[in-house]
């Protein structure tokens, strides 16, 4: 007998049941799997265009790009007659009487309750074309299962009213009530809304996310239809590697094993509500890394093989000990079968649990209590890994012993490497990560090393009643390497200053601001042999008295304070070396001195003269007895008197004037040839007492 096909099912029902809970391609293509689950399949493909948008979107209109999404399994299918009594049938409760908790072939578990999941397709698509061959095998002139085809329209159902008594027809297609040779069933989307396939390792992933099944009855194959020869792609286990001592283990006999696989004291694989039991499987651990992606992050909890929640802490609140580190590495998966049983404490999109229910609260509080456990083991194994990673990261073995090669400079690598371990283990995970500051790190283990080294030398020297000339030898050459490791390290920095510097000079929005900035603070830039400035109180009250000297005999006011007194750019740099004082003015990259700009310079240079000649200012004379100008500026374009100026006090020796590449070149060269002949001295061979 033919069987017409209906449903009764309203506009609204489709929109709250799938339209608003299903916005994602993976999320659907799930539930087409876990019916295809229950239904005893033990092969399901899906064939989509990975990677690609369903539809282009274009001044608020959606166009469909005529693909297709097919997910097909050998489960035991539908004869038409359980389509209509079955499939059509929207919020039918699936484990009733008739059909039983466990499926009829393989006794699954079945995940499949409320009936709605069949609708979800909606949510992405616009139409659904089901094929379906099952029941029992007919033979004779007709052989095979009995098929149902029939499309549904979510346009069509969108013209029905708000009222579910409306019955909706969907359309029957060419082979319904044929016969098929095999059984299964076939959904096929189409008319897409604007939504994205993940690619094709993405889908796997989440699939295997979403889905916690281990069987040799079941397998879910991915193919991408939009390639000529597809190779598809099983989905397999959602692997995550864990943390060595850090693992529990919860067995289905209610005990706990520890990462000794001993029983775990104090805690259970399940929990006691209301006078009964409540067995939780699986596991938690910490992950051997922080998470890569949120589908690893947290406990994933599983109802029936299929993903019901997915917690960090098992909402505990913040502000606990090691919160960081759980919420950064905590892993697990872990099923609870009862969550749907009596009363169904998994929310429609199964995308949490009603945690606010009494049951829900108790397991929440037994998670909390493993939480707690698994943060207490992880400690101990949390700084030896981060430890390893520092000295991964930092090639820490290999630089120490490239900065002390020798054989005569094994305690200082040794030193060293305990210094080093010590940064590994003060910093955090995320600190380790960063590569810049665990080579910083390293680098100041390799330059204090041997100075402590020294101390630990002069110790033992001052103990010993009898020191050789050997010894005093070895405590020379370690005090030299130790003069080495310091004034190398300033090498090495001062050249990374010269690279910020040759960063700013090429930038086209460097003000002369940031330049003097970066003068003030290392004026070794000017003259390399400058040693950084000591700001005494001659120095700093030289500093005012000169403002207001200069305002008393220019009314112009001059700043020559720091930055961050005035919040004021000074109106040169202003510094003293070795009783000298030193005035600098530096111009952009390119600038051409003006004759306005050098009048100012002169006013600077009389003004400065005739302050220190003043019997008046004799105590700063005591400290400082002349000047000096230094002019940074890559050309010059002065007349006249101006003109006449600069090349006097250049005569004299009261001026110096370079441009930017010999400014730079010169700060460089004399900063890397201290650095290369510091590393040679470290590395070379001490010459023996023979040779010497």
């Amino acid at each position: 007998m033919t069987v017409e096909y209906s449903t009764r099912i309203s506009r609204l029902t489709v929109d709250m049941l799938a339209v608003k809970l299903y916005d994602k391609v993976s999320a659907v293509i799930a539930e087409l799997i876990a019916n295809a689950y229950d239904a005893d399949a033990s092969n399901v493909t899906v064939r989509a265009p990975m990677g690609q948008f369903l539809a282009t979107r274009a001044g608020g209109q959606v166009s469909d790009k005529g693909f297709e999404i097919e997910v097909a399994d050998n489960g035991s299918g539908m004869t038409p007659q359980q389509v209509q009594d079955l499939f059509l049938v929207v919020g039918a409760e699936r484990r009733n009487a008739h059909r039983g908790n466990r499926s009829p072939h393989f006794k699954r578990k079945v995940m499949g309750r409320k009936g709605v999941g069949k609708l979800a397709p909606f949510g992405i698509c616009e139409t659904i074309e089901v094929i379906s061959a099952g029941g029992e095998r007919v033979n004779g002139s007709r052989t095979g299962y009995l098929t149902s085809h029939i499309t549904l329209d979510y346009r069509r159902i969108k013209t029905l009213g708000d009222e579910p008594d409306e019955r909706y027809k969907p359309t029957v297609g060419d082979r319904d009530e044929t016969y098929s040779p095999k059984h299964g069933t076939q959904i096929i989307l189409r008319d897409f809304n604007h939504r994205k396939v993940p690619d094709i390792k993405v889908l796997s992933r989440q699939l295997a996310q979403r889905f916690g099944i281990k069987s040799a009855d079941w397998q879910v194959q991915l193919v991408d239809n939009t390639q000529v020869d597809p190779q598809p792609r099983t989905v397999g286990d959602f692997d995550i590697q864990t943390m060595p001592g850090t693992r529990l283990t919860f067995q289905q006999d209610g005990t706990v094993l520890g990462t000794d696989g001993n029983p775990a004291k104090g805690l259970a694989a399940g929990f006691e509500h209301a006078g009964k039991s409540h067995a939780v499987t699986g596991w938690m651990a910490y992950s051997k890394a922080p998470y890569k992606d949120d589908l690893m992050a947290g406990v994933r909890i599983y109802c029936r093989g299929k993903i019901a929640s997915q917690t960090s802490v098992f909402n505990q609140r913040a502000g606990f000990t090691g919160e960081h580190n759980i919420r950064s590495y905590l892993v697990g998966a872990v099923h609870a079968d009862w969550l749907d049983e009596d009363e169904d404490l998994i929310q429609t999109d199964r995308r949490d649990i009603l945690w606010s229910d009494e049951l829900a609260a108790s397991f929440q509080a037994w998670g909390q209590c493993v939480v707690k456990r698994i943060g207490t083991l992880s400690r101990t194994p949390l700084r030896k890994a981060t430890l390893e990673l520092f000295l991964d990261v930092g090639d820490v073995d290999a630089r120490i012993k490239s900065a002390y090669p020798t054989v005569e400079q094994e305690a200082i690598r040794d030193r060293a490497k305990e210094i080093a371990r010590v940064f590994g283990r003060s910093l955090s995970r995320g600190e380790v990560e960063d590569a810049s500051v665990v080579k910083e790190l390293v680098d100041l283990s390799i330059t204090i090393a041997p100075h402590i080294t020294l101390d630990s030398m002069m110790k033992e020297a001052v103990a010993s009643a009898d020191t050789t000339i050997s010894v005093l030898g070895s405590f020379l050459r370690t005090a030299r390497l130790a003069e080495l490791s310091s004034f190398g390290r300033i090498a090495d920095d001062r050249l990374k200053v010269i690279k910020l510097l040759e960063t700013l000079k090429d930038g086209d929005d460097t003000e002369e601001d940031d330049l003097q900035q970066l003068i003030t603070n290392a004026p070794w830039l000017i003259n390399p042999e400058w040693a950084p400035v000591t700001q005494n109180q001659a120095f700093s009250s030289l500093r005012r008295e000169f403002e207001k000297y200069y305002e008393s005999k220019t009314g112009e006011f001059i700043s020559l304070s720091e930055f961050w007194e005035t919040g004021k750019r000074p109106d040169f740099v202003f510094t003293n070396q070795e009783g000298k004082l030193q005035i600098i003015e530096i111009k952009k990259p390119g600038h051409r001195l003006t004759n306005d700009e050098m009048d100012r310079i002169i006013a600077y240079y009389d003004n400065m003269e005739a302050f220190l000649e003043d019997p008046a200012h004799g105590e700063f004379r005591k400290h400082f007895n002349d000047f000096h100008i230094t002019v940074v500026c890559d050309s010059l374009g002065l007349r006249g008197a101006q003109g006449a100026a600069l090349k006097g006090y250049r005569i004299e020796g009261r001026l110096t004037h370079m441009n930017w590449r010999a400014f730079l070149l010169k700060s460089e060269q004399v900063h890397q040839a201290f650095l290369e002949e510091a590393r040679r001295q470290r590395t070379s061979r001490p010459a023996s007492p023979d040779e010497g």
